[in-house]
C-alpha cells in the first residue's frame, strides 16, 4: 500500500472533528485532508512525526515518520495534544500481487528515500518536484512522449 501525499481535498479537518463531535482548536480544523488514493476512501491514515505517545495502531515507517490508522489519535489532534507535524489522508493506493514489482522493473516509478521534511513542510504542489530533486531529477525536464532515434 502507499499514500499519496500531494493531493489536497477541499475538505477541512474540522469536518472530521465535527463528525466525531469533538471540540477542536480552529487552527487545527483548517488543515486540508488529502486524497491518499482510490482504495477505501472512507478510511483515514495519519502520517506524522514520531512522538513519545503511541496510539492503538501506530506503526514506525522511518526514524522521522510514523503512521497511525486508528481513531484514538483524532481527539488528541483536535486538542493539540497529538503530533504537530501531520497529514491526514483519506484512502490509499494499492497493488495486486507482483503488480508493483513489475511496475518498478518497467521504470514506471521514480523511487527516492523518504524525507519527512518534504512530507510535512513542503507545499503540496511542490512535493513531487522536491522528491525528484533529491535524486537529481528536474521533473520539468521530463516528457510524456517517447520516440525512437
Amino acid at each position: 500500500m502507499g499514500l499519496v501525499v500531494n493531493h489536497p481535498l477541499e475538505i477541512p479537518l474540522s469536518q472530521v472533528f465535527e463528525q466525531f463531535e469533538i471540540d477542536y482548536s480552529p487552527g487545527v480544523g483548517a488543515q486540508s485532508l488529502l486524497s491518499g488514493g482510490p482504495v477505501q476512501t472512507d478510511r483515514g491514515f495519519i502520517l506524522h512525526r514520531p512522538t513519545g505517545q503511541k496510539w492503538e495502531s501506530t506503526q514506525t515507517i522511518s526514524n522521522d515518520i510514523s503512521l497511525t490508522a486508528s481513531k484514538d489519535i483524532i481527539p488528541d489532534i483536535a486538542r493539540e495534544r497529538g503530533p504537530h507535524d501531520l497529514i491526514i489522508a483519506l484512502g490509499y493506493s494499492g497493488w495486486g500481487p507482483g503488480q508493483l514489482e513489475e511496475e518498478l522493473a518497467n521504470n514506471a516509478w521514480l523511487t527516492v528515500p523518504a524525507d519527512a521534511d518534504i512530507v510535512f513542510n513542503v507545499p503540496f504542489d511542490q512535493r513531487a518536484g522536491a522528491a525528484a530533486a533529491k535524486i537529481g531529477i528536474d521533473l520539468n525536464q521530463l516528457s510524456v512522449n517517447a520516440g525512437h532515434a
